[in-house]
């Protein structure tokens, strides 16, 4: 009982600082994409009559506003970065909310890029805000808990939509309705309530390239393609290859997110022990073998017990990809850290823009391959891994740098 009314004290005394409001926006942010991203695939089979070809290219037009999250550089020259990722939200919650209404491919492709864009430029402020608020020695625990507070907005959001698709008799029309107005009202909730916090340091507004942080633009671009295979067919392939319902996609879902509440923590304690380099290897060597595991499904005909536990374990491994933010941190310029984070988001978004469209083509000849190139990405990305040094600092960025 002490332990726990130590931890409400806690919890209340940050109600009105930075880190509450992360914690905030990082529960809000969920709620929307979740419900978008929960009703996806089933809505664009059932619904919309998409194949992987239709799926691909709208999955490709989700990226395109995360290869332009370089213009938040130009946005903040007339606003602060806290506005800016309060109107992302709003953005974001406004096109979830109507996602229904226009069940054509024109239609979807066009609140798919509107809620895109509020999506990726709050992703990218947010990811600013966290390593400028946080404290480099706290940093990995907190956005560990952070990931934690996310998780449990999408186990919410998920676990809501599985009851009231399978017993409650509400439609996408509703849900989409609820999923996006909650996080409107939670954005416009902390405009109101948070004042506008100082920040430690003032930012570059112009764009920023480094030649001493180009291993984090390449875990960074490397990053982008991989997890595009994940998000667009690892899901897709469980309602296509499996014929997944809403209900029981949703249930996969909340197995992620009930273990991601639990093993983000402790993901951000390990990075403290074990450092970024290692965190890495381990999240990329786990991949490799996740995605070969995918290709097995068609080359042996595995059941849709096995892909739905490789989809939890992939999702986990996926979840330890905020050291790469830990490490940008410990080896930037502050005033590099925002338009930094727009410049990687870019970075990120380059593959993302192409590959899904591309692959999408590839998936209907051959699904298996897919996920083949998904472990020669991983692959690379655990060699650009080792580059790590096991303490990066400012002259100490990889492996071969000199002081």
């Amino acid at each position: 009982m002490t332990a726990l009314a130590a931890t409400l004290r806690e919890a209340y005394a940050l109600r009105r600082t930075p880190v509450g409001l992360l914690f905030l926006l990082a529960f809000a942010m969920p709620i929307g994409f979740s419900t978008w991203l929960a009703l996806l695939n089933n809505f664009t089979v059932e619904v919309a009559n998409f194949s992987g070809v239709e799926i691909g290219w709208l999955q490709t037009v989700r990226e395109i506003p995360g290869f332009f999250a370089v213009g938040v550089i130009f946005v903040l020259i007339v606003m602060r970065e806290q506005t800016l990722a309060l109107l992302s939200l709003v953005m974001l919650g406004a096109a979830v909310a109507v996602t229904a209404m226009f069940p054509s491919f024109a239609g979807l492709l066009i609140t798919t890029l509107i809620g895109s864009f509020g999506f990726h430029y709050y992703e990218t402020v947010n990811q600013s805000l966290q390593l400028q608020w946080l404290d480099k020695k706290r940093a990995p625990q907190i956005i560990g808990w952070l990931v934690a507070a996310g998780s449990a907005a999408s186990l919410v959001a998920y676990g809501l939509i599985a009851i009231v698709f399978k017993w409650g008799g509400f439609g996408y029309h509703a849900v989409y309705m609820a999923g996006g107005g909650i996080t409107v009202a939670i954005a416009i909730y902390c405009s109101i309530v948070y004042p506008v916090f100082p920040m430690k340091t003032r930012q570059h507004n112009r764009l920023v390239l480094r030649r001493r942080y180009w291993l984090y633009y390449a875990l960074q671009f490397m990053s982008g393609a991989r997890r595009q295979i994940f998000m667009v067919f690892a899901a897709f392939m469980m309602v296509e290859h499996f014929g997944f319902a809403v209900h029981e996609l949703t249930f996969l879902f909340l197995i992620n997110y009930a273990a991601n509440i639990l093993f983000a923590p402790m993901m951000g304690w390990m990075i403290n022990r074990i450092g970024e380099k290692w965190s890495l290897a381990i999240e990329y060597a786990g991949l490799i073998l996740v995605f070969v595991a995918y290709g097995g499904i068609y080359w042996f005909g595995w059941g849709a017990a096995l892909a739905a536990a490789l989809y939890v374990i992939d999702h986990l491994f996926f979840a330890l990809a905020f050291a790469q933010k830990t490490y940008f941190q410990k080896i930037a310029d502050p005033a590099d850290i925002a338009p930094t984070a727009a410049v990687a988001f870019t970075i990120n978004h380059i593959a993302a823009v192409v590959l899904p469209a591309a692959l999408g083509y590839l998936w209907i000849t051959s699904q298996a391959s897919v996920f083949v190139l998904a472990a020669i990405l991983a692959a690379a990305s655990l060699l650009l891994a080792l580059m790590i040094p096991r303490h990066p600092q400012p002259g100490r960025e990889t492996i071969f740098s000199r002081f």
